[in-house]
């Protein structure tokens, strides 16, 4: 399995929680998908031939491009790149871009799976958040998606935030409940540096993350989540049956992609790199017929780290038979000495073979896998 990430580094606006790399200046639009498109037949041994399974447009705000602009990138993935049949290819996008001529335009692409960036729908916490559109379009856009024929839809929601009530949050949920969503990705509010919002905070402009109240949200989170079918199989990721998210699924089973665009990650097993976040200086890098980037190698301690975190993270869980094949049964043993006391505790439970965070141990995910490295 192997999947490619295309980020667009374009948005209309500046999100204030936002520390993703983008530009709210379309300038150099056609210039930057010359040069994805270049860097994906500079790149195509990347994968060494593996089927790709997965195709990513993330960004930025990916539904900036035109369905024409979309299929010429796709054009020349088909070229170079060979494709599973069962091909999952995601489009990112803002629901003020989802109009129904816009979502027509989009039916003619291979398009067939949409993560819509939501966050709320309550209108005090898109202002916040200084999201583009309004409470009316986020509703409005599913509606619209799911009468285009677009029924694989993920939707990401927001919690933790200083202007979302309980109440609120709960209604926020069963709206989509209501639609019948099948994916929703759920993720509390983290004051990044270098954002507006950590500026304001910083300011006293608006109030920190109050910590109690993002663990209240997140356990209602989840008695909502399985009181109405959906199944968390990532701790920010939940499913109606057969509706896993094959690219991020790809990410937590450590298979290899590459990423095509400023900023994008690849990743092959053995090393990571990622291109340089500015868009100019990538421009000017495939101006020459050149990649700039930066390398990691990966020592055999961090990624055992990496499988560590990220198997944590889902369903699926740790395995100890891969940990002793994989690294040897020294390695394993002392994993396993090293669960029992989260096990004893509540945190973590074996099934089967595989050990998985509880509900109680997913609210310190973080500290329990950094307990566990190497």
């Amino acid at each position: 399995m192997a999947g490619i990430y295309l980020h667009i580094p374009f948005c209309k606006q500046a999100c204030h929680y936002c520390n993703f790399h983008f530009s709210t200046s379309l300038r150099y639009k056609d210039a930057m998908l010359n040069a994805i498109k270049q860097e994906l037949e500079l790149r195509k041994e990347y994968l060494n031939g593996a089927k790709v399974e997965t195709v990513y447009f993330g960004g930025g705000t990916p539904s900036l491009l035109s369905a024409q602009e979309i299929l010429s990138i796709f054009d020349l993935i088909q070229l170079h790149y060979p494709l599973a049949k069962d091909l999952e290819v995601t489009l990112e996008a803002n629901p003020d871009d989802l109009t129904k001529e816009y979502l027509a335009e989009l039916k003619t692409t291979p398009v067939n799976r949409l993560s819509i960036g939501l966050q709320s729908f309550v209108e005090e916490d898109l202002k916040f958040m200084n999201r583009a559109h309004n409470a009316q379009e986020a509703k409005q856009c599913l509606v619209n998606a799911q009468e285009a024929g677009f029924h694989n839809i993920t939707i990401d929601l927001i919690y933790g935030t200083p202007t979302l009530s309980h109440k609120s949050w709960l209604k926020n949920l069963q709206t989509i409940f209501d639609l019948g969503i099948p994916h929703i990705s759920c993720y509390a509010l983290t004051v990044e540096p270098k954002t507006a919002l950590a500026h304001f905070v910083k300011t006293g402009k608006v109030q920190d993350v109050e910590e109690e109240d993002t663990a209240q949200q997140f356990e209602l989170l989840l008695e909502q989540m399985a009181e109405n079918g959906y199944e968390q199989y990532e701790i920010s990721n939940f499913c109606k049956p057969s509706f896993y998210a094959k690219h991020n699924s790809s990410y937590w089973k450590s298979a290899h992609y590459v990423g095509i665009g400023p900023s994008a990650h690849s990743f092959n097993g053995h090393s990571r790199q990622w291109n340089i976040a500015n868009n100019g200086l990538y421009l000017k890098a495939l101006k020459n017929n050149e990649l700039n980037f930066e390398l990691e190698e990966l020592s055999e301690t961090e990624q055992h780290n990496e499988y560590i975190m990220t198997s944590l993270r889902t369903k699926w869980g740790a395995n100890v038979e891969h940990i002793a094949n994989r690294w040897g049964v020294k390695v394993a043993l002392q994993f396993k000495k090293n669960v029992e006391q989260y096990c004893q505790n509540g945190f973590m439970e074996l099934k089967e073979e595989e050990y998985v965070l509880t509900t109680k141990g997913k609210l310190i995910a973080d500290n329990i896998m950094s307990e566990l490295f190497l």
